[in-house]
C-alpha cells in the first residue's frame, strides 16, 4: 500500500498508532489534531486519503466532508468515531464519506479499508469519467440525539451501515429479529430519514386487508410514503394472500414497502406458515437485528442512555453499580432492548438513591423470565441453533479475550452431562435401556456415569 494519508484526531494515542501502522504499510502520513490544519493540507493538494474523527476541538469531522469534496471531489474520506449510534453511520453516508468505522476500531480492518480507498482513487484518476463537483447532503445534517438506536458492537455497526445505504432505496425491506429488538423502530427510522419523510407512514392491519375497499383505503392513506406489514408470521393464510395481491397492485409511484418478522423464516416457509411469494416480494433487503444477549458490550451504553432518558423525563438520574452492571451482562434479557428500557425506567422512578445496587435490579427482574426460564422463546430453534446461540454468548462474555484453553473438552462435558441425566431419567434409571437409547455400550455408559458423577436411582418411569 502506498500513498499519503492525512489523519485528523484529537487523541494523540490514536494519531501515533495510525501513523506507525500506515507507515509500516508503506504510506506517508501527516497527522494533526486540528480540522483547520487538515483543511489547509487538502487545499494544498496533499494526501490521497483522509482519516478523520468526528468530534474535534475546532469542529465536526463529518460536517467538514462537503468542504473537502468541493475542494477535492475524488479524495476519499474515512470517518472514525467514538459516538457509536446509528446517526453517525447515517450522517457519514449522507455526506458520502468513503467509509465509516466506530471506535475502538480493528486496526487491520482499517488498513484494509484504507488500501481499498486509495486503490479506488487511482482507478478513478486513471479513467476519463467526469467527477462530480461535490455531494449535496439530503435534507441537511441530522440530529445525533433524535434516535434511540445505540450500539458499538460490530454486529450493530454493520447493521447501521446497511441501514444508511438503503435509506433512500425503493427496494422493499424485511426486518428480522426477536420481540423487543427494535424492528418497528428501524422501519420508522428508515422512513423518517428518507426522501419519503414528508409522506405518511402506515402499518397494514388485518382489517385493512379484509376487503378490496379496505386495501384501497390503505393505499390512499399511505400514498407515496411507507407501508409496513408488522410481524409478518402472525398473519393467517388469508391475510398473507391478500397482502401478496395488494403488493401486486401497487403502482410505480406507490409506497415503499417494509415488513417485520420474528422466528425462523426458513422453517416457516418449509412448513407453509409463510407464503413464498409474499416472502420474496418483501425480502429485497433483509436486515437481521441481533438479540440483546448477542451484543453484550452494548448493554452499558444502552443502560446509560435509558437512565439519562428517564432523568430528562423528570425521574431521578441514577447509575448502575459495578455489581449491578455485572448482573445485567449475565442476564438473558428475553424481552431484549424493550425489557431493559422498561426495567431501568421503573428503577429511575422507584428510588432517589443515585446508585442502583445489584440487589435492586435482581428484585426488579425477579417476577420476569430468568436466564434459565426463557426456553419457550426458542421453540422453533434446532438443537444446533440453540447450541450455537449459547456458544456465541459464552465467547461474548469474555469480551476481546479468548476463553481459557481446553474449550473442546469442557463443551463436550457440558453437553454430555444433561444428555446422560435426561436419558437416565427418561428410562427410569434402567442403564441397559438408557445405553440402548443412546446407542452406546453399557460399559461406556457406566464409565460416563462415574466420570460425570451422576446419581442414578432406579424407579418406574411415569408416562
Amino acid at each position: 500500500m502506498d500513498g499519503t494519508v492525512l489523519v485528523a484526531d484529537d487523541d494523540r494515542t490514536i494519531r501515533t498508532v495510525l501513523t506507525q501502522a500506515l507507515t509500516r504499510a508503506g504510506c506517508k502520513v501527516h497527522a494533526t489534531s486540528s480540522l483547520t490544519t487538515l483543511m489547509r493540507w487538502v487545499e494544498e493538494g496533499r494526501g490521497d486519503l483522509v482519516i478523520t474523527d468526528v468530534m474535534m476541538p475546532d469542529g465536526n469531522g463529518i460536517e467538514m466532508i462537503p468542504k473537502i469534496s468541493q475542494e477535492r471531489p475524488d479524495l476519499p474520506v474515512i470517518v472514525i468515531s467514538a459516538q457509536n449510534t446509528i446517526m453517525t453511520a447515517i450522517q457519514a453516508n449522507e455526506v458520502e464519506a468513503h467509509d465509516y468505522l466506530p471506535k475502538p476500531f480493528d486496526l487491520p480492518d482499517l488498513l484494509k479499508r484504507a488500501g481499498a480507498a486509495m486503490k479506488n482513487l487511482r482507478l478513478v484518476a486513471a479513467s476519463s469519467v467526469p467527477t462530480k463537483t461535490g455531494p449535496a447532503p439530503r435534507g441537511g445534517m441530522l440530529s445525533m440525539d433524535s434516535m434511540p438506536l445505540v450500539g458499538r458492537t460490530p454486529v450493530m455497526q454493520e447493521l447501521y451501515r446497511l441501514i444508511a445505504r438503503v435509506i433512500n432505496s425503493a427496494m422493499p425491506v424485511l426486518i428480522i429479529g426477536e420481540s423487543g429488538t427494535g424492528k418497528s423502530l428501524i422501519a420508522r427510522t428508515l422512513h423518517d430519514l428518507s426522501d419519503r419523510r414528508s409522506q405518511p407512514f402506515a402499518t397494514a392491519t388485518a382489517e385493512d386487508l379484509q376487503s378490496f375497499d379496505g386495501a384501497q383505503g390503505l393505499l390512499a392513506r399511505v400514498r407515496a410514503g411507507t407501508l409496513l406489514f408488522d410481524e409478518l408470521t402472525s398473519y393467517d393464510t388469508d391475510a398473507q394472500l391478500r397482502a401478496a395481491r395488494l403488493l401486486d397492485a401497487l403502482p410505480e409511484d406507490g409506497p415503499r414497502v417494509m415488513a417485520t418478522a420474528q422466528g425462523n423464516l426458513t422453517r416457516a416457509l418449509a412448513e407453509g406458515k409463510l407464503r413464498e411469494d409474499l416472502y420474496y416480494r418483501l425480502g429485497g433487503v433483509v436486515l437481521n437485528v441481533p438479540a440483546l444477549r448477542e451484543r453484550i458490550d452494548d448493554l452499558e451504553p444502552l443502560a446509560v442512555h435509558f437512565l439519562s432518558q428517564a432523568a430528562d423525563d423528570g425521574a431521578t438520574l441514577r447509575s448502575l453499580s459495578e455489581d449491578a452492571m455485572e448482573f445485567i451482562r449475565a442476564y438473558s434479557w428475553p424481552g431484549n432492548v424493550r425489557q431493559l428500557q422498561n426495567t431501568l425506567r421503573r428503577l429511575s422512578l422507584t428510588s432517589t438513591d443515585p446508585v442502583i445496587p445489584r440487589a435492586e435490579i435482581e428484585s426488579a427482574l425477579q417476577s420476569q423470565p430468568s436466564a434459565a426460564a426463557v426456553g419457550e422463546r426458542f421453540t422453533d430453534e434446532t438443537l444446533s441453533e440453540a447450541i450455537g446461540r449459547h456458544l456465541r454468548r459464552y465467547f461474548d462474555l469474555h469480551g476481546k479475550d479468548l476463553p481459557p484453553p481446553g474449550l473442546y473438552g469442557r463443551i463436550l462435558r457440558e453437553l454430555e452431562l444433561p444428555l446422560m441425566e435426561i436419558a437416565l431419567d427418561a428410562t427410569g434409571g434402567n442403564q441397559a435401556r438408557c445405553a440402548d437409547l443412546l446407542g452406546i455400550n453399557r460399559n461406556t455408559l457406566r464409565k460416563k456415569i462415574t466420570e460425570l458423577d451422576i446419581s442414578v436411582s432406579r424407579r418406574r418411569k411415569l408416562s
